[in-house]
């Protein structure tokens, strides 16, 4: 059983095919939105489906939308167990809009707060603001996507009791290897990030999570089958007291 906790299907030139064949392989995919005008155009695409869910998302690189977007956002809130992508990015790329971010980023925390909800958080750049008002707002559950910030903060965000998602491109570079190292087996989770990564030319896909687990298999000296296991038993841990949707 393959589990890929962040995924944006809707941005593949298919999406149906992706999901279709998530369902038909038996992965639980959660699809990611970058905008909540994302998620009312796909909510009604994935009711149908067993292991695809689709998450509601306020993306920092899109800050400049969040304004119009938050009504949206807090009118689908309920709609869903699964919030993402959100969270902030101070890397060069997102700098420019860092007090847009932190205003929605803030909003979107009190929105949730005390609810049972799942987040899939991004924290380029701004891993400790993120951890930081994590903890203020007293959010339960969250899983950081694609880490790739200071290996010392990893041990912080576990005595926090959060998780961490990696992919394909994370067992592909010598930081990302040492992240995965130091994160603690029973906090991590796998996701493809697709279609953001490619491997040998081609998109990754839920498929993909694959190869992560023979990675794990070897890091761990396991059999990969008690990887998945592993894997399984993480995610749900994470969703059985929330009574998820």
């Amino acid at each position: 059983m393959l589990i890929d906790t962040h995924c944006h299907f809707d941005l593949y030139t298919n999406p149906k095919e992706i999901i279709d064949e998530s369902e038909r392989l038996g992965i639980t995919t959660i699809g990611m939105t970058n905008l909540p005008s994302h998620f009312k155009l796909g909510i009604n695409h994935v009711k149908g489906y067993k292991k695809v869910r689709l998450a509601l998302g306020m993306h920092p690189l899109m800050a400049i939308e969040h304004k119009k977007e938050l009504p949206l956002f807090l009118k689908y809130l309920e709609m869903t167990s699964y919030i993402g992508e959100v969270g902030l990015d101070f890397s060069r790329e997102g700098i420019d809009s860092k007090e847009l971010q932190m205003y929605s980023f803030k909003r979107i925390l009190r929105s949730v707060q005390n609810k049972p909800k799942i987040l899939s958080i991004h924290s380029r750049g701004a891993e400790k603001e993120v951890l930081e008002l994590l903890k203020s707002y007293e959010i339960k559950n969250a899983i950081f996507h694609w880490y790739s910030g200071d290996l010392k903060l990893i041990d912080e965000i576990v005595s926090s009791g959060y998780y961490f998602s990696v992919n394909t491109a994370m067992i592909s570079s010598k930081k990302g290897k040492k992240i995965i190292e130091r994160i603690p087996k029973n906090l991590l989770l796998t996701e493809s990030d697709g279609p953001f990564i490619e491997l040998s030319g081609k998109t990754v896909k839920p498929i993909n999570i694959g190869l992560i687990i023979n990675y794990l298999s070897k890091l761990y000296d396991v059999e990969k089958n008690s990887v998945e296991e592993l894997i399984k038993v993480n995610f749900y841990r994470l969703i059985n007291n929330l009574k998820v949707i």
